[in-house]
C-alpha cells in the first residue's frame, strides 16, 4: 500500500454491523409506502435516508419526505438489537490509537444515530467524525470526505478511505483519495478481505504522520 497519513472509515457495514437493524427500518417504510424493498436495499446503501426516501417515494410531498425520514431515524435509533463491531474493527482501531494514527469516521447517518451505533458496537469514539448533519450534500458527493481530511489537517491525496458501499467509493474517489473496499464493493482502488488487512498499514502511517509533523 502507499504511504497514507490518515484513514477515513465509513461506519455502517465497514466498522459496525448494523445490517439487520437497517433492513428492519427500511422494511417498515416499504410496507408503509408500498415501495419494493429490494429496490430500497439496492439504492439506499451509503446514502442519507432522506435522499433515498425522496428518490423512491413517488408522489410524496417535501413535508412527507421529511416526516418519513424522521420516523425512519427514530426507529433506527431505538433499534440497536444485533448491532456489533465488524470482525477486526476493535483491534484495528486500538492499534491506531496506540500508534497515534489519525483516523476518522465519515458516515451518512445523522450524528445521534452514528453515536448510538458506535456505542452499541463498543467502538472507540473518534476525535473526528463527519455525519450527515455536517454537510449539505451526502455521498456520493465528496464533501464529507474532504471535510474529514480538513479536520484532520491531512491532504486529501494522503488519506485512505475504507468503504463498503458504491456511493461511498464514489465519494472517496471524487475527493482525490485512495479507496479500499470491503465486502466486495465494486469500484474501489484496493480490495480488502477484511479489516485486519489494514493492520500492517498502521506502522507506516504513524511513521509518515510523525515525519510530516
Amino acid at each position: 500500500m502507499n504511504d497514507f497519513c490518515a484513514v477515513l472509515f465509513d461506519l455502517d457495514g465497514t466498522l459496525a454491523d448494523s445490517d439487520a437493524a437497517v433492513a428492519r427500518a427500511w422494511a417498515a417504510w416499504s410496507a408503509k409506502r408500498g415501495v419494493d424493498l429490494e429496490t430500497i436495499m439496492r439504492v439506499s446503501p451509503g446514502r442519507p435516508g432522506v435522499e433515498t426516501i425522496a428518490e423512491l417515494g413517488a408522489g410524496l410531498t417535501p413535508a412527507e419526505v421529511l416526516a418519513d425520514a424522521e420516523e425512519n431515524l427514530r426507529m433506527e435509533e431505538a433499534d440497536l438489537d444485533g448491532v456489533s463491531a465488524v470482525p477486526g474493527a476493535l483491534d484495528l482501531l486500538a492499534s491506531y490509537e496506540d500508534l497515534g494514527v489519525p483516523w476518522a469516521i465519515v458516515t451518512s447517518c445523522p450524528r445521534p444515530l452514528a453515536l448510538a451505533r458506535i456505542g452499541a458496537a463498543r467502538l472507540p469514539r473518534p476525535r473526528v467524525m463527519v455525519t450527515a448533519d455536517d454537510v449539505t450534500r451526502g455521498k456520493p458527493d465528496p464533501e464529507c470526505y474532504l471535510l474529514a481530511a480538513e479536520l484532520l489537517d491531512v491532504e486529501a491525496r494522503r488519506c485512505l478511505v475504507v468503504e463498503d458501499a458504491v456511493a461511498g467509493v464514489r465519494a472517496g474517489r471524487s475527493a482525490g483519495m485512495t479507496v479500499a473496499g470491503v465486502r466486495g464493493v465494486p469500484g474501489a482502488d484496493l480490495h480488502l478481505t477484511g479489516l485486519p488487512d489494514l493492520t500492517s498499514l498502521a506502522g507506516r502511517c504513524a511513521h509518515r504522520h510523525a515525519v510530516d509533523a
